[in-house]
């Protein structure tokens, strides 16, 4: 016996086709290539070059894939965007929303809320895979994801519900309930028969099987049923060794375990075993792509959840509290510059030296930084190589420090004749403090997601920023400091 588990009404599949040998002759093959438009976009492109006839430019719409549907909305100002999806079919508005970038999605749907268009949303969101409405869900705030949802089937408006219900940063939060199930003890007859007449989802190729009170106790493979005999039953022929997940555990940790054992599918069940849903490749392929631009973000400080078109407001909130710590973590190297100031008055070349300086150990930390987070990420840090990494990363610094300070010296000292202050005794400073600054660049930039990962905290967290100020600091005070201890040194030999 096969369970739909979708949120959805139940959909059939298509009759078979009874055309005629004739009218399969009159059928002709189309090739749509990638880089070239087709007619439906060119219809779209000339009706957007002219002046907009929107219910025209719905009609043309319908017919594009619902990618390139989408840019043409988010093209849009945010009245006709909401005009033009007004004017769409729901299937394909379904299809346009589940493609849009998040911040103009919600723009469009408040915009239909504002025009008490709860209903219309509603019916779209039963068409949508219960993931992608969820994510719709999210995106408004809880009194219009309500108004929307009384307007849904109070069954699949539950299921949107429990699915809310969970942190969308976790196994829960990205798993679907769009899936087809088998009964352990169904004929395989049955199943191919009920596999015949029920629509599956397009990404699933493999079928949980549970047992009468939803517990799963295996998995069966859509093409097995072509090599067993359909007289036998599900459970002689299921993989009984499963993999699955707890709704509580972590996505990242879910995408590890897809990239390391290429699974296609993973079940999520709760403490009995329970079937709660299952998360696809495509899910997968998601969360990777939002955690990559998480961590981007997160890096510098942005806001972790802001797009390019989020509103002013929401950009302002996730990044001015680290502009500000950021403002902070410079006092340190403000404060080395201030009590210097009469020795840079004194040697004018150190205020160039020390931009220079800052910029190395803060390039270095950072690619330090980058192959260390990405380590993290793969999990490919184990616990008892962290002494070896920072040992390796210490010399790569020490490393690069002389070679790029040795570099910056000679440079100071080729120019002794031509600038004043410039001196061999100045190059040898800048090649000393240089090999200072990137060496505690590059242990900076390893060390400090490896505590942040040690403490419990996020690694990607505003990790650039901690470490600019550490570069900084620690450039400017060994330019400085070195400088100041040798001193006399450097006064005492004035270029020729």
């Amino acid at each position: 016996m096969m369970m739909d588990h979708s949120s959805e009404p139940t959909r059939h599949a298509a009759q078979r086709n009874d055309a005629t040998s004739e009218d399969r002759g009159a059928r002709s093959l189309r090739i749509e290539v990638a880089d070239e438009p087709n007619p439906q976009d060119e219809r779209v492109a000339e009706l957007m070059a002219h002046t907009i006839d929107v219910p025209a430019l719905a009609t043309a719409v319908q017919q594009q894939a619902a990618a390139d549907a989408a840019d043409i909305l988010e093209d849009l100002d945010d009245e006709r965007a909401a005009e033009l999806l007004e004017l769409m079919d729901n299937k394909s508005a379904a299809a346009v929303l589940t493609e849009m970038e998040t911040p103009l999605a919600r723009i469009v749907v408040m915009d239909l809320l504002d025009e008490d268009k709860a209903e219309r949303i509603a019916s779209i969101l039963c068409l949508m895979a219960p993931d992608d409405a969820v994510e719709l869900l999210r995106i408004v705030d809880s009194s219009s994801s309500e108004k929307i949802l009384s307007f849904v089937p109070l069954q699949v408006a539950t299921g949107l519900r429990n699915l809310l219900g969970y942190d969308p940063e976790t196994a829960g939060g990205v798993m679907t309930t769009d899936y087809r199930t088998l009964r352990d003890h169904a004929p395989l007859a049955q199943a191919i028969e009920q596999l015949r007449q029920q629509q599956m989802p397009e990404e699933q190729r493999i079928l949980p099987v549970v047992d009468n009170e939803n517990r799963l106790v295996g998995l069966f493979r859509i093409r097995d049923l072509l090599f067993n005999d359909p007289s036998g039953i599900i459970e002689d022929s299921m993989k009984c060794t499963v993999h699955a997940v707890r709704p509580e555990t972590d996505r990242e940790e879910v995408a590890r375990q897809f990239g390391r054992y290429d699974f296609s599918m993973l079940p999520v069940v709760d403490g009995q075993d329970r079937l709660l849903g299952v998360i696809t490749i495509d899910d997968v392929l998601e969360t990777l792509r939002e955690e990559q631009t998480e961590d981007v973000q997160k890096l510098v400080g942005a806001g972790r959840e802001e797009a390019v078109y989020s509103s002013v407001v929401d950009k302002m909130r996730g990044r001015l509290p680290w502009l500000i710590a950021s403002l902070i973590f410079m006092i340190p190297a403000a404060y080395v510059v201030l009590e210097f100031e009469g020795l840079i008055k004194e040697l004018a070349l150190l205020a160039v030296l020390m931009p220079v300086s800052a910029a190395l150990a803060g390039n270095a930390g950072h690619q330090a930084l980058a192959v260390t987070l990405r380590g993290l990420v793969l999990d490919e840090v184990r616990r008892g190589r962290v002494w070896p990494l920072l040992r390796r990363e210490l010399t790569v610094g020490l490393l690069a420090g002389i070679g790029l300070g040795s570099l910056v010296g000679l440079a100071v000292w080729a120019l002794s004749s031509v600038v004043p202050g410039a001196s061999v005794q100045l190059g040898i400073v800048a090649l000393c403090a240089m090999t200072l600054s990137m060496t505690v660049g590059t242990l900076a930039g390893t060390s400090i997601p490896l505590v942040m990962h040690k403490v419990g905290a996020d690694p990607a967290q505003a990790s650039a920023i901690i470490l600019i100020m550490i570069t900084d600091a620690v450039a400017f005070l060994s330019l400085l400091g070195i400088s100041f201890a040798l001193h006399m040194w450097l006064i005492g030999y004035p270029s020729q």
